[in-house]
């Protein structure tokens, strides 16, 4: 699900210092889909010409994330899931099961909230805190972020890089999420903005988004699949999509009293 300007917006530019809320929120300039894969190829996950990254936010949930995870096996294809922390630790064996069918796991925030204020010390923290939930679960430690709805900031662009993350967003989505998703009109949305070395976004839940839209998701995967394999592109997680961030270094863990706080 993803945010339209609102009051909300307006109001915090307004209460914070113009500098200040600049800062804040410049680096969500590339959240734009248009500019995105021209200015910030990085961002948007742009890889091998020959391969398309699929990915799934959201997750993960009891209801719908085993019904991707049994769609994706029949159709061979591996995934990254970027999955909530709060989620995570409510539901660690779906967690394990997901890493066990060979997916990869990336890191989209401990809660999926928009990022109104400054928060530096905060955002560090939850990103910590859900990289050693993914590590602790799974054995394999995350490579990737997401910010929830897309909107990246100062404070969560330096979180990602304090914990060893490198931040993708998406070159192509199917707006999956709202209540007049069908298969066709996902299958759709993704194939206009398809083009090797792509990233695709869409959900495995429904936790941000209207009701039982992850129906149509599920829906559209086959043939979004089939589509990419029509045009000659390979579909898989971004650990094969040629994106892999260097080597870095991890900062010290959160401490366990501030992490559980």
């Amino acid at each position: 699900m993803f945010p339209a300007p609102g009051r909300s917006w307006r109001t915090a530019a307004v209460l914070l210092p113009a500098g200040a809320a600049a800062a804040h929120i410049v680096p969500a300039a590339s959240w734009l889909p248009g500019l995105r894969p021209l200015l910030f190829p990085g961002l948007a996950g742009t890889g091998h010409v020959r391969h398309i990254a699929l990915t799934f936010d959201d997750g993960p949930d009891p209801e719908s994330t085993p019904r991707f995870l049994d769609a994706l096996d029949r159709l061979g294809v591996r995934a990254t899931f970027f999955v909530v922390g709060e989620h995570a630790v409510r539901h660690p064996g779906l967690v394990r099961e997901t890493v066990r069918r060979g997916h990869e796991l990336g890191v989209h925030g401990w809660r999926h909230d928009r990022p109104w204020w400054p928060a530096f010390t905060r955002d560090a923290e939850e990103v910590a805190r859900t990289v050693r939930v993914v590590h602790d679960l799974t054995g394999r430690r995350p490579r990737w972020y997401r910010p929830p709805y897309g909107i990246l900031t100062t404070s969560r662009l330096r979180a990602a890089r304090r914990a060893g993350l490198r931040t993708v967003l998406w070159s192509a989505w199917g707006r999956d999420w709202t209540a007049d998703a069908m298969p066709g009109s996902v299958r759709a949305r993704v194939a206009a903005d398809l083009r090797g070395g792509g990233t695709v976004l869409l959900h495995d839940a429904d936790r941000y988004s209207d009701p039982g839209c992850w129906h149509a998701t599920l829906g559209a995967l086959p043939a979004i699949v089939e589509d990419c394999r029509e045009a000659g592109l390979t579909v898989g997680p971004l650990d094969e999509h040629g994106t892999a961030p260097a080597p870095a270094a991890p900062r010290p863990a959160v401490p366990e009293r501030v992490a559980g706080g």
